[in-house]
């Protein structure tokens, strides 16, 4: 899943803050629709020069989409944050389970072509 909107350019401090949240979002996802009872899931973080990469796998079954919850829903709205702050944004299926993943720029990596 690629978004169509120009990220936002944030500082490093933000940049890590958002991944916080991000981090803060899938996991919860994964624990609440992702882990059938009795498994666990893992939560991966690479930093590299101009990216960090956020990866969240579960064994669920479960494909993972962005929703549009109503306006008075409690919930629905984990991955539409997450892709409308992360520089990429994805699902990569496996035979059992998944691995969401969000991937965010340096802000130094934002200002180069």
């Amino acid at each position: 899943m690629r978004r169509p909107q120009t990220p936002l350019l944030l500082p490093l401090p933000i940049v890590g803050e958002v991944v916080r949240l991000c981090v803060s979002e899938l996991a919860t996802n994964a624990l609440l629709h992702g882990v059938p009872p009795g498994r666990e899931f893992c939560v991966g973080l690479q930093r590299g020069t101009e990216l960090v990469r956020l990866t969240v796998r579960d064994s669920g079954p479960g494909r993972p989409t962005v929703q549009s919850p109503d306006v008075d829903a409690c919930s629905g709205r984990g991955l539409h944050l997450v892709s409308g702050v992360a520089d990429d944004f994805g699902v990569d299926h496996h035979i059992v389970g998944k691995t969401v993943w969000a991937a965010f720029k340096s802000p130094a990596a934002r200002l180069t072509p």
